[in-house]
C-alpha cells in the first residue's frame, strides 16, 4: 500500500458534527473526513476537514515538480475550494492554503495546535458571517454602442467618436468618487471589508474600478444584496457595471 499524507482543507466550528458532502478534492485524494478537535467556544465544536492523499503525488518534491504546470495547479485549486465551500453553512470556517499536507493525522493535529490561538481568533472573527464580493467596472462596450448607434460616416462619425471620448473622460473623472462612496456605504453593513488592487484580476469588459470583499453578518446579507442592487440600478445607465458574487468562505479575512 502506498504511503499517504493528511491533506487539510479547512477548520470548521459548528454546534453539531458537519455533514460530509460529495466534493472529493484534488485528483487522487481520498474521501473527505473529519477530525474532532474539541470545543471552539460557547456551544461550538471544532473539526479539521481532511483527506488522505498519496505522497507519491502530493509529497513535497512531487508537488514542487508540478508547480509550473498551471493547468494542474488550477484543477487542484478548484477541487480544494469545492471542498471548503461545501462547509459554508457552518457557524465558522477557516480555509487552509492549497496543498496544506502533513505526514499523518497526528502531525496535522500537532502542527495546527501550534497555531491554535490564531485559528481560534480567526474562527471568532468570521463566526456567523459570509464573504460577499463586489466589483465595479466601466462598461466600455455599452458606452461605445450607445454613442455610435446612430452614427453614419464622415463628420457624423467624427462627432460620434468625440461623444464617445468625452463620455469616457466623464466616467473616469467621476469613477473614484462613485466607487469610494459605494465602498463606504457597503462597509457600514459589514463587519470587515478589504479592497484589492485593480491590477490583481483581469476584467474583459472594461477598466476595473473596484474589487472589494465584505465580511457580512448573515442577518444583514439580504440588506447588503438589496443595497448593491439599488446601486447597480442607478449606476448601470451611467455606464458602470456592478457585479455581486458569493457567498464565499471568508478567504479574504483569514490572514497569516
Amino acid at each position: 500500500m502506498k504511503p499517504t499524507g493528511t491533506y487539510v482543507y479547512c477548520v470548521v466550528a459548528a454546534a453539531r458534527r458537519p455533514a460530509l458532502k460529495r466534493a472529493r478534492g484534488p485528483a487522487g485524494a481520498g474521501p473527505v473526513r473529519l477530525i474532532d478537535q474539541g470545543g471552539a467556544g460557547g456551544r461550538l465544536k471544532k473539526w479539521l476537514v481532511v483527506a488522505d492523499v498519496p505522497l507519491d503525488r502530493y509529497g513535497e518534491s512531487a508537488i514542487n515538480s508540478r508547480l509550473s504546470d498551471l493547468e494542474w495547479v488550477s484543477r487542484a485549486a478548484v477541487a480544494h475550494e469545492a471542498v471548503v465551500e461545501s462547509f459554508i453553512g457552518a457557524a465558522a470556517l477557516v480555509p487552509m492554503k492549497l496543498f496544506t499536507i502533513f505526514t499523518d493525522d497526528a502531525r496535522a493535529v500537532e502542527q495546527l495546535n501550534v497555531q491554535n490561538d490564531r485559528i481560534d481568533e480567526a474562527l471568532k472573527h468570521v463566526r456567523g458571517r459570509i464573504e460577499l464580493g463586489v466589483r465595479v467596472t466601466l462598461a466600455k462596450q455599452r458606452t461605445r454602442a450607445r454613442s455610435t448607434a446612430r452614427v453614419g460616416s464622415g463628420a457624423a462619425y467624427l462627432a460620434g467618436k468625440k461623444v464617445q471620448r468625452d463620455r469616457a473622460v466623464e466616467l473616469a473623472a467621476n469613477a473614484q468618487e462613485v466607487v469610494a462612496e459605494m465602498y463606504d456605504d457597503l462597509s457600514r453593513l459589514a463587519a470587515d471589508a478589504v479592497r484589492r488592487a485593480a491590477t490583481e484580476i483581469p476584467i474583459r469588459d472594461g477598466p476595473l474600478l473596484l474589487d472589494a470583499a465584505f465580511l457580512v453578518p448573515r442577518p444583514r446579507a439580504a440588506r447588503f444584496r438589496s443595497t448593491v442592487a439599488r446601486r447597480a440600478k442607478t449606476l448601470t445607465p451611467e455606464g458602470y457595471r456592478v457585479t455581486l458574487t458569493g457567498p464565499w468562505p471568508p478567504y479574504s479575512f483569514v490572514r497569516d
